[in-house]
Formats: C-alpha cells, sequence, structure tokens
C-alpha cells in the first residue's frame, strides 16, 4: 500500500475532510493501547513506530539484540510477519521458508537471532520462550495490547516525524500521539535532522531520547564505485533508501518506488530489467526487497541481477542506550 503525500505535510484539505473517521479510529486505537494484556514468561523489549511507514524500526531491533547478546542475554524476536501466510507461531527457519510464508522481515531477523512469527503475539512469547528465549524482542507490536511490555521504544525517522500529526487515515499516526508516548520508555530518531516536535513532547514525558543513523555497507558501496545505478524500493520510505545511497557517494542515476512490503511480479521484473538494460545501469535495492524476491520464479532474473544494500545502526550514544537496556532488565526481576 502506498501511503498518502499528505500525511506528510502540515496543512490539507484531505486530512480535514478525513478528521472525523480519525477521530473514531483514534478513540479505538486509544482504548486498545490501555488495555491490560498477558505477561510472558520473560522480559518482553518491543520495538515500535509511532506512524505508519518506515522508520528504521528493523536495524533498531537488530541492535537490541546485538546489544542484548553482548550483555549475556539470549534474546528471540518476536514478529506478527506481515505479509506473510503462515498465522504461527513458527520458528523461522530460512532455508525452508519463503517471505510469502513467513513476511519479509523475519528473514533478515532471523539471520540474527532466533525468530518467531504469530499472529497471536500471547502464543508467539510462549513459543520464543520454548526456543530459549532469555528475553524476547518484538519488531512492531507497539499498538497491540496482548502482550505486557517491559520495556518499549518508539522510532520516528528524523526527516518526516509525525507527519502532519493526525491519526490514521487523516495522518500516518497509529494512534495519537500523546498515548503512545505515555507507554513507551525511550525514543530514538533516526536521521541528522532535527524532529523538534516529538523529541520536545517525549522528553516533557520523561522519555530518553536517542540520536541514530543508518550506516551503508562499506564492501557493497565500494563495489557500486563509479557506476550508474537505478535503485527501487517497495518499503515504507523508498525516499529514505534512495537517500543513504546518495548520502554513500552512489550515483543513484533513476529510482522506482513502490508500496510497503509490495510483492513484485513478473512485469516489474521484466520492466526494472529492461531499463537496466538500456542504459547500462545496476540495479540496487533494500535487503528486505531482496528477501521479498527470493524463492518466487516470476521474479528470478530481477532476484539475481539485483545487488541489496545491507544498512545497520549506529547510535550517538551506544553506552548510554545499552546501559538503559541493563536497568530496565534488572527492574523486570525476572
Amino acid at each position: 500500500m502506498r501511503e498518502p503525500r499528505f500525511w506528510w505535510r502540515r496543512a490539507g484539505i484531505a486530512a480535514v475532510l478525513l478528521a472525523p473517521l480519525a477521530g473514531v479510529y483514534g478513540a479505538v486505537a486509544a482504548r486498545r493501547l490501555v488495555r491490560s494484556g498477558l505477561r510472558a514468561s520473560v522480559p518482553v523489549i518491543c520495538i515500535g513506530n509511532p506512524t505508519a511507514g518506515g522508520a528504521g524500526k528493523t536495524p533498531v531491533a537488530l541492535t537490541v539484540a546485538r546489544l542484548l547478546r553482548a550483555g549475556g542475554e539470549s534474546p528471540v524476536f518476536l514478529s506478527r510477519g506481515y505479509g506473510g501466510r503462515q498465522p504461527g507461531p513458527v520458528l523461522v527457519d530460512p532455508s525452508r521458508h519463503r517471505a510469502f510464508d513467513v513476511g519479509d522481515e523475519p528473514f533478515l531477523l532471523a539471520r540474527a537471532a532466533p525468530t518467531v512469527v504469530a499472529r497471536d503475539r500471547a502464543r508467539g512469547a510462549q513459543a520464543a520462550a520454548a526456543a530459549g528465549a532469555s528475553v524476547i524482542v518484538m519488531d512492531d507490536g507497539f499498538q497491540n495490547p496482548a502482550l505486557i511490555k517491559d520495556f518499549s521504544v518508539l522510532v520516528v525517522d528524523a526527516r518526516r516525524g509525525v507527519g502532519n500529526g493526525r491519526v490514521i487515515p487523516a495522518g500516518p499516526l497509529r494512534a495519537p500521539l500523546d498515548g503512545q508516548l505515555d507507554r513507551a520508555q525511550a525514543l530514538i530518531v533516526v536521521g541528522s535532522e532535527p524532529a523538534n516536535d516529538i523529541k520536545a513532547s517525549a522528553q516533557a514525558r520523561g522519555l530518553a531520547v536517542f540520536g541514530a543513523k543508518l550506516v551503508a555497507d562499506r564492501p557493497t558501496i565500494d563495489a557500486l564505485a563509479g557506476k550508474q545505478v537505478l535503485a527501487f524500493a517497495g518499503i515504507g520510505d523508498p525516499e529514505k533508501f534512495f537517500a543513504t545511497l546518495r548520502g554513500a557517494g552512489i550515483a543513484v542515476a533513476a529510482t522506482r518506488s513502490f508500496g510497503d512490503h509490495y510483492r513484485f511480479t513478473q512485469a516489474d521484473a521484466q520492466a526494472l530489467c529492461a531499463q537496466a538494460d538500456r542504459a547500462g545501469f545496476v540495479l540496487v535495492t533494500t535487503e528486505k526487497d531482496l528477501a521479498r524476491m527470493q524463492g518466487d520464479d516470476a521474479v528470478a532474473q530481477l532476484a539475481a541481477r539485483s545487488r541489496a544494500l545491507p544498512v545497520t545502526l549506529a547510535f550517538d550514544d551506544e553506552v548510554g542506550f545499552q546501559n538503559l537496556l541493563r536497568r530496565a532488565l534488572a527492574r523486570t526481576g525476572r
């Protein structure tokens, strides 16, 4: 699904017209936020977005898992598996599952730690504990009340912030912002632009605020040096991916944007390959997009010809964030 452009503008007639629907949606979402869920047998750390669309949540989850392992923990990821057909609970096995089965994000997560996909988060937590988790890292699910979260982190993109500040469908917020901030313990702002409004709101509520940036994989960047690139992406914010390429010095000659979690068709694959052939471009996409293409015969040629650009998250204050994690786990007493 492509998000409406007016979501990210401060004013607009479309947002005003949709305000009544947003009021209903927001009221329902606000009630869900305060519902009491089940407590898992191990601590639960939740990484969420206050808005729909990409903000860097998955790289944050991967970094959290790395920091937890460095502290002696055994993290297991828990994901809904958006875009997959398996209701779960299922332990992701990249050797036999495809994105069509479990979703694209779990593929990336499973490279770093055991990953459970489950639409029922409570049952998923049980499966994660059975898989050896000393702590569960939820990739998304902040607005889902099924599980009690011991520590919740909200992730926002510095460039886009919370857009027009309205709730779906009038804006990008998944629930009223105040209610979301009230149930979080930390905010991570990804990118170099300030996003001052949400930072100020978070700090006023006592949330710890951290800056971070996405760092492109150096060997991949070096391999693309001097080449003209056709960049394509079907993620929440394709422009963020294109900006990452440009910021790394890659010559992005052309771009193609698709909706979030887009499943590429044979026609898409043929068109992208043909465009690259005509102009002599190298095809570059995100790790999520390439994972989504794996095992799909209709787009096998596109998958084989495309290079993925891995990115990692770098905190401005990694030690401070790691200490915050440790204190949060210590408070659980489990």
